[in-house]
Parts: structure tokens; C-alpha cells; sequence
């Protein structure tokens, strides 16, 4: 069981960024720059609660720290991720003059991009048209966790619907409200009809497909989430051409006797999005969700429901492609009951267990650039694992309970010479209440 041989401390340096008593809250990747000297996050009091209306960056060197936008109007704002190669950044925006009728919810947010060379400028970047007759290229909802696509052609988020979040069950002629993976493409922009929660934006659709009533030991699910792009070029299928575009995200079946388990798939996608299929209009209508576009194929590659521990399990986490798109990463509970990262080949295929940990591990994890390593927070302290032969190394010294990373997220610089996540400390000179504040683990190599 034990592989993790090399779990002596790593010489390297640890640097807390900010002492801020507003808490702050990052993104599950993307977070860096693209020149790897600032990391980009929001100022909510805590993760579950969306009550920041700032977006703000630290650089990773000097501590400074710059508001790159502030929201108006009473809206709050939040999940920030760095444009790849340009100095923008993504995030949600909330309502402004929220109302009990209509304030911040799943349904009711949307994706906006700062360019941090015009900063009061904000741009929409999900078409939304929540009044009937809807709109081809613009979704009826709420837009969550923006990421970029590789070539910034593309944005993946997830969604829920508005125009169906009072349906309370789902029936033949009628959908209810379901998570699914959402598409926006930058290639074309949408004008909706004027309204007072449409927005313009760019073409948009939705691209997985959900079925609330998923028939117990089928691959149909019920719940669409944590997609991650499928490497940075998309793949090579089995006869050796490229697919260019696509996503792994975690779907939810049934088992045979009807127990939710949540499986790996594999979302493909055409070179145009713009086509109807026979399932219906891209758009949705009154009574059912908008469909996929012609030539969308969703694949199950998990199939663990017969597993002792069966599912994706552990902490939250978006799953991730090597960036040859080869090979899919997620965590599940091996037969001891441990939560180790795994991958498996992204045309199906056996899973791989990566880690080899005698505990389980505490956060979401990240791919090194290089594809290399794992990183990751277990057993209180900062890991990265060599893939190649599963060898862990302990990073920072095993803290304390109360100081341990935070189970959300430890993701890579650009460079690879730096990881980024979240510790509660003190926040200036109040040694009593603690906050959610970003540290930084510079690398040695």
C-alpha cells in the first residue's frame, strides 16, 4: 500500500499574499496571470456565502494588491479566472439592485470578462434571454465558474435554468430545472430583445443532456458538473483524427437499484455550434431545456458502480486532462476507503490509481504544466506526486488542524514554479477572528 517512499519536507518557500479581513475566495483554476505574477480572486467573508463586490489581484512576489473591478448597485460579484495569454479575467456578477424577487441565485447570475486596460468597462460574455420567444445562441439562466478554453476561442461554465426553476418534477412534455455544462463561444455575438434581465452577449448554448427521470443502470444523468477541457488541443480519436473541442465533466446516474453515483464523462463537440439537432431548438422552449447542438456526443467512461467505494468521491473538484488530452484525471476512494487521484484514458478504458497515500486527500488537486505531477493538499500539509511512479513528496511541514489548507483549491502557476490556495489566519491585527487568505508555495527545483 504504501508508495509514498519520499515524504520528507521539501526545501521551498511558503509566503502569506494577503491579510485581509474580508476573507478571499479562488477559483479551482486559471487563477494566475499568464505571466504567472499575480493571482486574481474575490473578497467574499466565506466560500458559501456570495457577499464580495470586489475582484482583486495580489501579485506573487510583493504582496500588492490591485481592485481590477468594483461591482455597483448593491451586486455582488465573484469565482474569478485569468484570460490565458491576455491581462482579462472572468468572473460571475450578481443582480445589481437585487430584489427578493429577484436577487443572487443559481439562475440569476451571469459570466462578465474585465480587460484590465479599460477596468470601469465590463463586458457580458453569456447571451441570456429569459423572455419568450427565446433566442438561438443565448441560454434562459445563470451561469457559474467560467473556464477557458486553451485557445480563449471558448468558455465552459455551469448552468441552470430560470424559465424552468419552478418546475418542481420532470414528465414527458415538461422539464424541470437540472445543472447542465454550458458553451460560449466567442466567434459570434447575440443580441437578445430588450428586457429587463436579458443581456447581449456571445453565442451560447448548452451541451450536455440531462434527464431528471434517468432510468436506474443506464448511462442517462441527472446532474451535469465540474467539467474541465480535454487537453489543450482537444485528442486523437481511435483512428487518429483530431477532435478539437471537448470537455470531461462529472455526471450523476443511478445504479441499478436506483442510488445516485457520479461517473467521468466525456462531452465532444462539433466545429459548429450554431445547428439545431432533432432533440429540438438550441434556444429550449417554454416547457423543455435547450438541447445540445447537432453532433454533440456525451460518452460515460466511469463505470464503478460496482466498486466498493463506487464514484468520484473526495473534495470538490473540476476533473483534468493531460494536455496531450490522453489521459483524464479524478478522485475516488481506493478499496481501503482513501481518496487518491486516478486517471483514465480519455477514449475509455481501465482506471489508473495515481496516488498511493496512506490518507485520504483534503482538497481539489492540479496537473503540473509539464504533466509531471499532481498537486494537492493530504494529511495537513502541501504534496505533489510524480505521476509516473506515484512518489509523494511533502512540500510544507504538517500543520495543525485549525491551520490547514483549505479544502477548496491548490492550483498551478504558468511556469509551474509556484502553487496557490487558501489557509484561515489572522487578518491584521486581529490575532482572534480568522479569514480565508491566499498563500503561495514558491517552488525549489
Amino acid at each position: 500500500m504504501e508508495k509514498n517512499k519520499k515524504t520528507n519536507f521539501a526545501a521551498g518557500q511558503e509566503t502569506q499574499l494577503t491579510d485581509s479581513p474580508n476573507g478571499h475566495a479562488l477559483l479551482n483554476r486559471n487563477i494566475f496571470s499568464p505571466d504567472s505574477n499575480w493571482i486574481v480572486y474575490d473578497v467574499r467573508s466565506q466560500d458559501s456565502v456570495f457577499d464580495g463586490d470586489r475582484i482583486e489581484k495580489v501579485q506573487v512576489h510583493t504582496g500588492e494588491v490591485i481592485t481590477l473591478y468594483k461591482a455597483q448597485n448593491q451586486a455582488k460579484v465573484g469565482v474569478a479566472s485569468y484570460h490565458p495569454f491576455e491581462n482579462k479575467a472572468a468572473f460571475i456578477h450578481g443582480p445589481e439592485f437585487p430584489s427578493t424577487a429577484y436577487d443572487y441565485s443559481a439562475v440569476h447570475r451571469y459570466g462578465a470578462i474585465i480587460d484590465e486596460a479599460q477596468p470601469k468597462t465590463i463586458q457580458a460574455i453569456d447571451a441570456r434571454n429569459v423572455i419568450a420567444p427565446f433566442t438561438p445562441g443565448a441560454l434562459r439562466g445563470g451561469s457559474h465558474v467560467h473556464v477557458w478554453h486553451p485557445d480563449a476561442t471558448m468558455l465552459s461554465f455551469t448552468y441552470e435554468d430560470d424559465v424552468l426553476s419552478n418546475i418542481k418534477e420532470e414528465t414527458a412534455e415538461q422539464d424541470m430545472n437540472i445543472r447542465n455544462i454550458g458553451i460560449t463561444s466567442f466567434g459570434k455575438k447575440v443580441n437578445c430583445p430588450k428586457g429587463e434581465h436579458n443581456l447581449d452577449g456571445f453565442f451560447t448554448v448548452l451541451a450536455s443532456k440531462t434527464n431528471a427521470n434517468a432510468a436506474p443502470g443506464s448511462d442517462e444523468i441527472i446532474k451535469a458538473l465540474e467539467e474541465g477541457w480535454i487537453g489543450t488541443n482537444g485528442y486523437l480519436q481511435k483512428d487518429g483524427t483530431r477532435q478539437a473541442k471537448a470537455l470531461a465533466f462529472q455526471g450523476i446516474v443511478r445504479d441499478e437499484n436506483g442510488k445516485e453515483v457520479t461517473e467521468a464523462y466525456r462531452l465532444d463537440l462539433p466545429e459548429d455550434l450554431t445547428i439545431a439537432s432533432a432533440s429540438g431548438p438550441l434556444e429550449g422552449t417554454l416547457a423543455k431545456r435547450p438541447q445540445p447542438p447537432k453532433g454533440t456526443e456525451q460518452t460515460r467512461l466511469t463505470f464503478t458502480t460496482e466498486r466498493k467505494y463506487p464514484g468520484i468521491q473526495g473534495p470538490r473538484h473540476w476533473l483534468r486532462s493531460s494536455q496531450d488530452g490522453s489521459k483524464i484525471a479524478y478522485m475516488a476512494k481506493d478499496d481501503e476507503g482513501i481518496v487518491q487521484i486516478w486517471t483514465i484514458p480519455t477514449l475509455g478504458g481501465p482506471p489508473t490509481q495515481v496516488t498511493q497515500n496512506s490518507f485520504s486527500i483534503q482538497t481539489s488537486f492540479d496537473w503540473s504544466p509539464d504533466g509531471k505531477f499532481f498537486a494537492y493538499a493530504a494529511d495537513n500539509s502541501l504534496f505533489i506526486t510524480e505521476i509516473a511512479t506515484g512518489i509523494a513528496t511533502r512540500l510544507t511541514e504538517k500543520s495543525t488542524d485549525e491551520d490547514a489548507i483549505l479544502p477548496y483549491w491548490v492550483c498551478y502557476s504558468p511556469n509551474g514554479k509556484s502553487l496557490a490556495y487558501l489557509r484561515n489566519a489572522p487578518a491584521g491585527q486581529n490575532l482572534v477572528q480568522r479569514y480565508p487568505q491566499i498563500f503561495v508555495f514558491h517552488i525549489a527545483r
